[in-house]
């Protein structure tokens, strides 16, 4: 998973500029604050370039962020620098997470899940976070529906011209396997030339049931499932579905 970002780690965030992470962060906060186990430390898994770990920092968790690839961390740390921010940054991969000590949350936002191909991945993480959880502890985790990855992702082909880079993005669906293969040829400006680099990633198309009987067999209970940003049940054109459950 981690080669997947070595070279998208520098214009990640260009490609991503369009998503609001102050409502996503609000989002994950409105589920901390609900938990009946008051919630101070927060793990950021899949963490990234830290966009969603900095703002948890800003709500006054103690986060750490944990992230598979350097190239990712390395940016997070950048940023964090900045902003005068300080928190631990771990390379791990979340499957086998382990902490120094257990944590009130853990978190895995914006497909962390899919990059999970296999249903003995899907448990190793959950039963890692499981372990990595104090008793009545979160886990709130993402995925792109089956829907969204099947249908709308599909054996389409996008692209996009943007100002520092421009992009064709390929998907290919295995529909049986339920496994989107996605091959990404970027252009990242270079003075008067461009420089072309491609990645290839893999998501699973994860169904609803699947995932929640995954949690239950790790020992999860209190466990829902809603259409992202919001407290609703996901419905069948959901193209986010957020998981909540409680150790």
């Amino acid at each position: 998973m981690g080669e997947a970002y070595s070279n998208l780690a520098a214009v990640y965030d260009v490609l991503m500029q369009d998503v609001d992470y102050a409502a996503w962060a609000e989002y994950i906060n409105n589920m901390l604050c609900q938990n009946a186990r008051p919630v101070k430390t927060v793990v950021d898994c899949a963490c990234g370039t830290g966009e969603l770990a900095l703002r948890l920092c800003e709500a006054g968790y103690s986060v750490t962020g944990v992230d598979v690839s350097p190239e990712m961390l390395y940016i997070a740390q950048k940023k964090a620098q900045v902003q005068g921010k300080r928190f631990p940054l771990v390379c791990q991969d979340m499957r086998k997470l382990a902490l120094h000590k257990p944590v009130d949350a853990i978190c895995c936002a914006c497909d962390g899940v899919n990059y999970l191909t296999s249903r003995a991945d899907v448990q190793m993480f959950f039963k890692a976070a499981y372990e990595a959880l104090e008793p009545g502890g979160l886990l709130l985790f993402d995925v792109s529906s089956r829907y969204k990855l099947e249908t709308v992702l599909a054996d389409n082909v996008f692209g996009e011209v943007l100002e520092t880079c421009a992009y064709i993005w390929r998907n290919s669906c295995n529909k049986p396997l339920h496994l989107v293969e996605m091959e990404l040829t970027v252009f990242t400006k270079c003075g008067a030339l461009y420089e072309r680099f491609d990645e290839y990633h893999v998501q699973r198309a994860h169904s609803e049931s699947e995932l929640k009987q995954a949690l239950r067999a790790c020992g999860f209970t209190e466990i829902s499932a809603f259409g992202a940003f919001t407290f609703e049940p996901a419905g069948a054109l959901s193209e986010r579905i957020q998981f909540q459950a409680k150790r």
